[in-house]
């Protein structure tokens, strides 16, 4: 596929664009000025002049504003109640090789595939997220790969070129929804307009037993991120395709089969057999690694058992939940990406001292039991106690609700993610 080419255009006085801008900026100084002549012509050349500010106002406002405004009145419920985020627009550069050397032209039909591993390929994107990498179009970032969405995926893909949105899909095999698997993608290519809505994502796992949100490694502005997401996007989500990279290693093309639950009879004492060796893979990849002295085989050993049981009381489970043997959920998330990693040892929030979410309705007006006090305790250990005059206590008070918001909104939530009211997802930071 081509490279898209951009026709030019008479910009509208209140186009908010850099172009835009500059293009009224030149007319203004075209003006010729005078000492005398007519009031009408002095009138003109000031209201252009006027516009013209208000077009430059415009165009640096736009994302200053939405820098301070932080996240937009119906910014999304982190713990998955109220509308998410609006989507930002997402300009991208074109097809070329790294460093941004000039294009390169489009992919062959069979454009090669580096051999990688999805585990490589989120360790990859996760770099971007911590080194918090800033997005622009036209910026290339220390290992050569272009800072918009699309320069994302070929970096976290190894793909040694910066492809664009129009590119990308000859590196994949279209999958369904129902099998995306972590470090797979979903696209959204605008052919008629590559630069309005044309965007892609890479899928870290389900957040949600539904299915309805999952974890989206991208690169947006301001800088990449890593969050819960609407499947598949804020808008145009009918019309993202998702698709596996053809050199990942592990799970077929559009096949569901290594991700369904093999059943409970194929692990345990005498088990033996290929599903104990990818139940031990995957949970080495989630943290649990130090359980394995030789490494995950076919034959089920203590060093299973444990492993799986560290990955169930990290998501809170107890008892029979967490007895160390995989059952249909266990499996699910383990195959997903979903849920919460393996602490590390001797780490906060180890596995034996993970606290599962009680439920919503334990803190309301007039409750009053032992979550509440936990939570306040809680509060007070993270910092968050400024509101409490006594206690705090079991009885669910306003001080309790103010200085829960008060955690939320250090969470950089607003709006209705941060009510003051803990949801799973409060919960889990606070006892992290």
């Amino acid at each position: 596929m081509s490279v898209p080419v951009f026709e030019e255009y008479e910009p509208a006085i209140d186009c908010a664009c850099a172009g835009c801008a500059e293009r009224r900026r030149s007319a203004a100084r075209a003006l010729p000025v005078r000492r005398g002549g007519h009031p009408a012509a002095h009138g003109a050349r000031r209201a252009l002049v006027l516009a013209t500010a208000a077009g430059v106002v415009l165009s640096c406002g736009a994302a200053g504003a939405a820098a301070a405004a932080g996240h937009a009145p119906w910014a999304p419920r982190a713990d998955g109640d109220a509308d998410p985020e609006p989507a930002p627009a997402n300009p991208q550069g074109e097809k070329g090789p790294l460093r941004g050397t000039g294009a390169s032209g489009p992919p062959s039909a069979g454009a090669a595939a580096p051999k990688t591993t999805r585990a490589a390929i989120i360790d990859r994107a996760q770099r971007w997220v911590d080194a918090k990498v800033p997005y622009s179009m036209e910026k290339y970032w220390s290992d050569g790969y272009r800072q918009d969405c699309s320069g994302y995926v070929s970096m976290a893909w190894n793909l040694g070129a910066n492809e664009w949105t129009g590119s990308l899909a000859a590196y994949g095999t279209r999958i369904a929804r129902a099998d995306l698997q972590p470090g797979d993608i979903l696209l959204f290519h605008n052919p008629a307009d590559p630069a309005k809505g044309s965007h892609v994502t890479i899928f870290g796992g389900w957040t949600s037993s539904a299915r309805t949100h999952y974890v989206a490694y991208e690169q947006a502005r301001p800088r990449t991120r890593k969050q819960s997401t609407p499947l598949a996007y804020w808008n145009n989500s009918e019309r993202y395709v998702a698709y596996r990279y053809k050199g990942v290693t592990g799970g077929s093309p559009g096949s569901g089969s290594s991700t369904a639950f093999p059943g409970a009879e194929r692990f345990g004492p005498g088990a033996d057999n290929k599903y104990v060796t990818q139940l031990g893979q995957m949970l080495v990849q989630r943290g649990g690694k130090r359980f394995y002295a030789v490494g995950p085989g076919p034959e089920w050993g203590t060093a299973d058992k444990r492993a799986t049981q560290a990955f169930q009381q990290a998501q809170g489970w107890k008892g029979k939940e967490a007895d160390g043997i995989p059952g249909p959920h266990t499996w699910r998330l383990l195959t997903s990406g979903g849920g919460r990693n393996i602490p590390a040892a001797g780490a906060g929030g180890s596995p034996s001292t993970a606290v599962a979410f009680p439920g919503r309705g334990y803190f309301q007006p007039g409750q009053s039991n032992s979550h509440v006090d936990r939570l306040g305790k809680q509060l007070v250990k993270k910092g968050y106690g400024k509101h409490y005059v006594s206690g705090p206590s079991p009885l669910w008070t306003e001080a309790d609700r103010r200085n829960v918001e008060a955690f939320q909104r250090a969470q950089g939530w607003r709006g209705g993610a941060a009510d003051g009211y803990p949801g799973p997802e409060t919960w889990r930071r606070l006892f992290a």
